[in-house]
C-alpha cells in the first residue's frame, strides 16, 4: 500500500486530510509485516495508527488496552461508517459484546476486538486467542508492560505467551512516553522481533517550563499554596502521598479555591466522582498522586505543578503532558527541594531480594500456579513482592507465562534465581541513575526543553524561549567538544555499551545499557581512552 493509499484510507474512514509525523511511518512498518513500537506524544493520533493498519490489513485486529472504554469511544465512528466495521469488547461482564468478539476471533471477520490486560488471566480467553489468527495485535499504553513506566501492570507479562499462541501476528506497541530504557523493556517483554521504532516529536512548545528551588519544606509549601491560589484556569498539583493530597486540597478549599484530592486510597466510586467533577469544570484543582491522569481528556488544563520531585523524568513528562492539549499556553512548575530526592533514592535502592526470587521460583517449579493470587498463597509474600520477583524472572527469560507459570526448559531453581538476581542488580543501577537525572534537570542552567528532549533521544537546538532559564537569559555552557555524535553508541571499559544523550560544557551524559545514566568528564574520557565508538 502506497503513502497515497494510506492517506486516502485515513480521509475516507477517519476524516483526516493528512497524516501527522510518525503516523505514516508506523502504519507502513506494520503493513510491511514488521513489529513496530510507536512512541508519539499525547494528542498526535496513536489510535489512528492501529485503526489504519487494521483497516488496511483486513481481518481482525486485537487491541489490548487498560482504557477499553476510551478506545471503544474512539472506534465508534468506524462502526458508523457506511461500509461499517465491527467493534466488540471481550469482557466477561458483557455477554452480548463478548459473543460478538468471540465470533470475530473465530471467523476472522474484519473488525476490532478490544480487551483489557486482565482478560489474559482467564484460561478460556487464552484458548480463544490461541484458536484465532488475528492480522494484528495492538498494545495500547505499552509503557505499562515496563516497570520503568511507573504504572506497571503485571497482567501485561502474559502478552508474550499470548502473542506466540496467536501465531505470532505483527505486534504494534503504542505509548506516549518512553525513554530508551522503557523502549528496551517493552521490546524485551513483548518479545518483539527486530521492531521498527518510530519516535515522533516530543516537543510541546506551548508548555512553559520552570523550576522553583527551595531550601526548606515550609517555605516551599507556602509558595506552592500561594501559587495555586493565584493561578488561572483548571490545573493539577501532583504530590507524593495520600496525606499530602488531602491536606493540600483542604488548605486550598479553606483559601477559597475549589479543590479535591485524588489518590489510590479513595474508593473507585470516589475517584470517578472527582474525575467527573474536574472534567465538568465544577472543580478547578485536583491534588493528586500518580494515580490520576491516564485517559483524562481535558484539553484546557492550564497548568500542572509538582509539589515533590517525581521518581523519574519519564513520570514527570507524562504528567506535565496533561496540560495544554488544546495548544494554548500552559505553565509547568516543579517545586524543587534537593532533600526530597532522599525518598526517591531510598525506593530506587530497594527492590527484589534473592529470598523473594527463591520463594517465587520454587513455588513456580513445584506448583505451576496459574495466577498472581496462587503465587502469593504459595509463597506467603505480598502481591507486590511477587509481581516484582516475577518481573525479574521473566526478564531473565527463566520463567514463562501461559496458562500457568513455569520454569523455562533446562532451567532449575538455582539457575533461575542467579539469572534474575543479575537482572535485579542492573535494574537498581538504572533506577538510581534515573533519580539523579531528575536532579540534573532541576538544577540545569540551560534550556530545559533542550535537556528534556535529549533525554528522550530527540535532538533539539535551544534556546526555546519558553522556559525559566531562557526567559531569564541564562544559557548552559557550550560543550568544549563533542567527540561522539548525540544518539551514537559508545563503549566504556567498565560500564559497557551506551548511548550518547547530551553534552554540557565539560561533561557528557551517556545512557549505559547496564548501569543507566552517567555524567562523564568528556576530556578525561578521551585522554585516557576510556570511551570509544561502538
Amino acid at each position: 500500500m502506497t503513502v497515497r493509499d494510506i492517506v486516502a484510507l485515513a480521509r475516507e474512514w477517519l476524516g483526516y486530510e493528512s497524516l501527522r509525523p510518525g503516523q505514516e511511518d508506523a502504519v507502513r512498518a506494520v503493513l510491511d509485516g514488521r513489529d513496530t513500537l510507536a512512541v508519539l506524544a499525547t494528542g498526535t493520533g496513536k489510535t489512528a495508527i492501529y485503526q489504519l493498519a487494521g483497516l488496511a490489513l483486513g481481518g481482525v485486529t486485537v487491541v489490548v488496552s487498560p482504557l477499553v472504554a476510551l478506545q471503544r469511544d474512539q472506534l465508534r465512528a468506524l462502526a458508523k461508517h457506511p461500509a461499517g466495521v465491527e467493534v466488540a469488547e471481550l469482557n466477561a461482564s458483557d455477554r452480548a459484546g463478548g459473543r460478538v468478539a468471540r465470533e470475530l476471533l473465530t471467523d476472522g471477520r474484519p473488525g476490532f476486538v478490544l480487551m483489557s490486560p486482565e482478560q489474559l488471566t482467564h484460561a478460556d480467553v487464552l484458548e480463544l486467542l490461541a484458536k484465532s489468527r488475528p492480522r494484528l495485535l495492538a498494545v495500547d499504553e505499552a509503557h505499562l508492560v515496563s516497570e520503568w513506566g511507573e504504572d506497571f501492570r503485571p497482567d501485561y507479562l502474559r502478552l508474550a505467551a499470548a502473542i506466540q499462541a496467536m501465531g505470532r501476528p505483527p505486534v504494534l506497541a503504542l505509548t506516549a512516553t518512553a525513554a530508551p530504557p522503557v523502549r528496551k523493556q517493552i521490546v524485551h517483554r513483548l518479545e518483539m522481533d527486530d521492531p521498527a521504532v518510530v519516535v515522533g516529536g516530543f516537543d510541546r512548545p506551548n508548555l512553559n517550563l520552570a523550576v522553583f528551588p527551595f531550601a526548606d519544606d515550609d517555605t516551599k509549601n507556602r509558595r506552592l499554596l500561594s501559587h495555586v491560589r493565584s493561578s488561572r484556569g483548571p490545573g493539577i498539583v501532583y504530590v507524593a502521598t495520600h496525606r499530602h493530597a488531602e491536606d493540600l486540597a483542604s488548605d486550598l478549599n479553606t483559601a477559597g479555591v475549589s479543590a479535591q484530592a485524588y489518590h489510590a486510597g479513595l474508593s473507585a466510586k470516589q475517584r470517578r466522582e472527582v474525575q467527573d467533577t474536574f472534567l465538568a469544570g465544577d472543580c478547578r484543582v485536583v491534588v493528586a498522586t500518580i494515580a490520576f491522569g491516564m485517559g483524562i481528556d481535558k484539553p484546557d488544563i492550564r497548568w500542572v505543578s509538582h509539589a515533590e520531585v517525581p521518581g523519574s523524568i519519564d513520570a514527570y513528562y507524562q504528567e506535565i503532558g496533561r496540560a495544554g492539549r488544546d495548544g494554548e499556553p500552559a505553565d509547568i512548575e516543579l517545586f524543587f527541594r534537593h532533600a526530597d530526592l532522599g525518598l526517591n533514592r531510598f525506593f530506587a535502592s530497594g527492590g527484589v531480594t534473592d529470598e523473594d526470587l527463591l520463594a517465587v521460583a520454587s513455588a513456580i517449579a513445584e506448583h505451576r500456579p496459574a495466577n498472581i493470587a496462587d503465587l502469593t498463597t504459595a509463597t506467603n509474600l505480598s502481591a507486590a513482592r511477587v509481581e516484582r520477583a516475577l518481573g525479574r524472572l521473566t526478564d531473565a527469560r527463566v520463567v514463562a507465562i501461559g496458562h500457568q507459570f513455569h520454569l523455562a526448559r533446562r532451567v532449575d531453581v538455582d539457575k533461575a534465581v542467579a539469572a534474575a538476581s543479575a537482572v535485579e542488580h542492573d535494574r537498581r543501577e538504572v533506577a538510581r541513575s534515573r533519580v539523579e537525572m531528575m536532579s540534573t534537570y532541576a538544577e540545569y542552567g540551560g534550556c530545559r526543553r533542550e535537556w528534556l528532549l535529549s533525554y528522550f533521544g530527540e535532538h533539539y537546538e535551544g534556546p526555546c524561549g519558553n522556559c525559566d532559564n531562557d526567559l531569564a537569559g541564562r544559557t548552559a555552557a557550550p560543550p568544549e567538544e563533542e567527540p561522539f555524535p548525540i544518539g551514537s553508541r559508545v563503549k566504556h571499559r567498565t560500564f559497557g555499551g551506551g548511548l550518547v544523550e547530551h553534552y554540557d560544557g565539560t561533561t557528557m551524559t551517556v545512557l549505559f545499557d547496564r548501569v543507566g545514566y552517567k555524567e562523564l568528564r568528556t576530556a578525561f574520557m578521551i585522554h585516557n581512552q576510556l570511551l570509544e565508538a561502538e
